[in-house]
């Protein structure tokens, strides 16, 4: 059953998708670009779908997600403004202004295609991390009033992180997708974010969960499989 912090997590993924979309159209200035249309489309489909997925196999996850934890690391609090500042303006606005007001650059639509397929296997890959990690909280903190424990299944045996593996796959795809060369400026940002956030969680779980350690010699790399 979901509690008042699950709906409003909810209720915030909907207010933030729909505050990125509406960036996108007022900095381009127009509201005839197709690929906006879609993209707005596609992530509110994607999170409906995600959402009663979730909420069938793992509600409980979806309370926690939308609890503020005051134990969380001070640092990933920082980290996570960021990359929300990133996501929900800075790449809009840059993304907006390129195709819609002075067209710097463009992608045609046969980007749409390798940008989707990127899209679609970031939200498969995340779904599964979240569905067989019932841990998968927003901010990074040992969870001891939850039993913290390490997980192995699913996407866990072939990287420590498959969930910042997915953000990166996912900032790959939105210049794809929305036709801007130069919204790959932001999406570097966001993906440098995800590397730092990799590196200092890792070192957080090694030092502080029982198990954790093992886990690292059996899953070797952190975010990218034969890379690091």
């Amino acid at each position: 059953m979901l509690t008042k912090s699950g709906k409003r997590y909810i209720i915030t993924i909907f207010i933030l998708i729909l505050l990125q979309v509406l960036l996108l159209f007022v900095s381009s200035g127009k509201i005839n670009i197709l690929r906006f249309w879609i993209f707005l489309v596609v992530n509110l489909v994607y999170v409906i779908f995600s959402t009663i997925l979730l909420y069938r196999i793992n509600p409980e996850l979806i309370n926690q997600r939308g609890e503020i934890k005051r134990d969380a690391k001070l640092w990933d609090q920082f980290l996570m403004r960021a990359h929300n500042i990133v996501l929900i303006f800075i790449l809009p606005i840059v993304i907006g202004l390129d195709v819609g007001r002075f067209q710097w650059s463009y992608l045609n639509y046969y980007y749409l295609i390798p940008g989707y397929l990127l899209f679609i296997f970031s939200d498969i890959l995340v779904n599964w991390a979240m569905i067989v990690n019932t841990h998968f909280e927003a901010t990074v903190r040992i969870q001891r009033d939850r039993e913290h424990k390490v997980i192995t299944s699913g996407p866990y045996k072939l990287v420590r992180h498959p969930g910042y593996l997915a953000a990166v796959v996912y900032f790959i795809s939105l210049p794809m997708i929305l036709g801007s060369i130069y919204g790959f400026i932001p999406s570097i940002m966001g993906i440098i974010i995800f590397i730092i956030r990799t590196g200092l969680e890792d070192k957080t779980l090694l030092n502080e969960l029982e198990g954790y350690s093992e886990y690292s010699k059996k899953v070797k790399y952190r975010l990218m499989p034969g890379i690091w």
